[in-house]
């Protein structure tokens, strides 16, 4: 079974990818370094609810849609 961060990076990257983001754009839409995005999304991060709830604005969704997929 796969850590929990690895599981929320996974649909952090699926959710920016569909929208057609690089990991560049994605970090200033959040107002983030890009490196802190691709740790987020290699589950080397333990994102803070602020931040998730910054990502979750970035990617046009609800924390609660970011964190059911």
């Amino acid at each position: 079974m796969k850590p929990l961060s690895i599981h929320f990076g996974e649909r952090i990257r699926k959710l920016r990818k569909d929208r057609g983001l690089s990991q560049d754009g994605f970090a200033d839409l959040c107002g983030f370094d890009r490196t802190y995005i691709s740790g987020i999304e290699r589950g080397r991060r333990n994102p803070s609810l602020l931040a998730i709830e910054a990502l979750a604005k970035a990617l046009s969704v609800t924390v609660a849609e970011l964190l059911d997929g």
